[in-house]
């Protein structure tokens, strides 16, 4: 379909473009209210799903470093008040306890969702055995028990 009013992009993909560029390109001292300020957009499905993306992309970058901690701590005041981010925030806190061989709950890694599920088995810096056992036996699908299953063999190969 072509026309006037196919032809153009709507406005909250314009805006949703623009906000994955600046929080893309944000300094870490203006990131905190660059979120707020996306997260305060009319569209709230569209500023939680930017900052999601965001959120994912500086979690990876920061999961096995020092800035984690207090990056994370930073994110939750800010996003307090929106349930998802909040959870995923909270199975990233989970991912980085995974990963630096901190205890964690089994009931956590059973319970949390099918993205953590699917991230833990598919990082390549997750090699705890444990909780890689826990998922290959008690993983949510049959896609999460075999990457699980697939991660542990990988593991005891290079051992």
């Amino acid at each position: 379909m072509t026309g006037p009013d196919f032809d153009e992009e709507p406005a909250e993909h314009r805006r949703f473009a623009r906000y994955l560029h600046d929080l893309e390109a944000v300094d870490e001292s203006d990131e905190a209210d660059l979120v707020a300020v996306v997260l305060g957009d009319q569209d709230t499905t569209m500023a939680e799903s930017a900052v999601g993306r965001h959120m994912d992309r500086r979690a990876a970058q920061l999961l096995a470093t020092a800035a984690f901690t207090l990056w994370t701590d930073t994110m939750a005041d800010v996003i307090a008040d929106h349930d998802f981010l909040t959870r995923r925030l909270h199975e990233w806190r989970l991912l980085r306890t995974i990963v630096m061989g901190d205890p964690w709950a089994v009931d956590e890694v059973t319970g949390a969702s099918d993205w953590f599920q699917r991230t833990a088995t598919t990082t390549q810096i997750v090699s705890s055995p444990e909780a890689l056992r826990l998922l290959r036996d008690h993983g949510r699908t049959r896609r999460i028990r075999n990457a699980a299953s697939h991660r542990l063999d990988q593991l005891e190969q290079r051992t």
